[in-house]
């Protein structure tokens, strides 16, 4: 047996040694590619989307297809940034589920700058201080993120690309078992997100909201008889060790993510098209207003009223966000917003980018 270890491992020191020729080829094509562009965006979001999409379709196992897109997106972060340095703000502290979007999105190879509030997130990306901003939309169990539905109203930033988070909340403390935690601190929706479990496993066991995941960590890492509920990241960072893993109800709790910034992204065949658009205050008035998307055979995947800023309108009371699927350039859909611009009071076009990458 020992024989045949030996010989695998060394098949597999061949191959490594092939793939770090190959990995540095690639760099260097890479490379060539960006002086070719003189000073375009080195981030091309459809190109990414298209490569990612495509080793997936060709990967013959036996790695799962979520590993190899891992893989690959940070072999494309880091030939990325060896053309340009990227620097990507998101709703902070570090540690939070919105730091792991900003990696899972653009790998490693980026700045991640974590900011107080989703207002700073928007204001350094509009000035230019970092690239792109990284913004909560929506929760799969918890709704959307009225703040960010807001801001991208009046935002010059556009939507480049979005990213579907699968989140796992994980029950963590510094050192001890179940029965030695007597406060469990945690943000308001995480929480929310494993009152079963919680109701369970420590139904006596004070629960404290806190302004993040991450600042829930570090208080756990701080005191004793305490734990909290945070993703993998403030774990991490924190050194504190994992109890428990995925102990939220909902197994397929989501976050999505959206990527703004001042790239116009092309066609890759899997868009999405987001909006915003009044409607006049009378009856039908949005049944006649979404009735374009229906005559041009576009599909429709979200919609969500807020109400208005009058301070900034002044005109209508609610406003509709939708989605809908392809891209602003595709026959169809550009079809649908010509006939919206004409009936809408107010219609802006936050952005066409690829749909996420699973």
């Amino acid at each position: 047996m020992s024989d045949e270890i030996a010989r695998l491992r060394k098949d597999i020191d061949t191959l490594d040694s092939e793939l770090l020729s190959l990995l540095n080829r690639r760099a260097g094509l890479a490379q060539r590619v960006g002086e070719l562009k003189q000073g375009a965006p080195a981030y091309r979001p459809e190109r990414e989307a298209e490569i990612l999409r495509r080793m997936a379709a060709e990967n013959p196992g036996p790695l799962p297809g979520d590993r190899v897109a891992t893989v690959f997106r940070e072999v494309i972060s880091a030939c990325r940034g060896m053309e340009q340095d990227l620097r990507a703000a998101y709703l902070g502290p570090q540690g939070t589920f919105s730091e792991q979007a900003v990696q899972k999105h653009f790998g490693r190879a980026v700045e991640a700058i974590a900011l107080a509030s989703i207002d700073e997130v928007f204001r350094r990306a509009e000035a230019g201080d970092a690239e792109f901003a990284v913004v909560p939309v929506e929760n799969s169990t918890e709704g959307v993120v009225g703040r960010t539905l807001d801001l991208l109203v009046a935002t010059p930033l556009k939507i480049c690309g979005e990213i579907e988070l699968r989140v796992q909340q994980n029950f963590m403390l510094k050192e001890g078992d179940l029965k030695s935690v007597k406060r469990v601190y945690s943000h308001a929706q995480s929480l929310a997100q494993c009152q079963g479990w919680l109701n369970q496993n420590l139904p006596n066991a004070e629960r404290v909201q806190v302004v993040s995941n991450a600042d829930a960590a570090r208080r756990a890492s701080e005191e004793p008889g305490t734990a909290a509920i945070a993703g993998v990241m403030a774990s991490e960072r924190f050194e504190l060790n994992i109890l428990a893993r995925s102990i939220e109800d909902d197994p397929n709790n989501t976050t999505r993510f959206l990527v703004l910034g001042k790239l116009e992204t092309a066609s890759t065949g899997r868009d999405r098209t987001s909006l915003v658009m009044s409607a006049e205050n009378k009856p039908g008035a949005v049944h006649a207003l979404l009735s374009p998307l229906a005559t041009n055979n576009v599909s429709m995947s979200r919609i969500e009223s807020r109400p208005s800023r009058a301070a900034k309108t002044g005109l209508w009371e609610y406003l509709f966000f939708i989605d809908v699927e392809g891209h602003r350039n595709d026959e169809r859909v550009a079809s649908a917003l010509a006939d919206l611009a004409r009936k809408a009071p107010f219609l802006k076009v936050l952005g066409s980018y690829p749909a996420a990458v699973q």
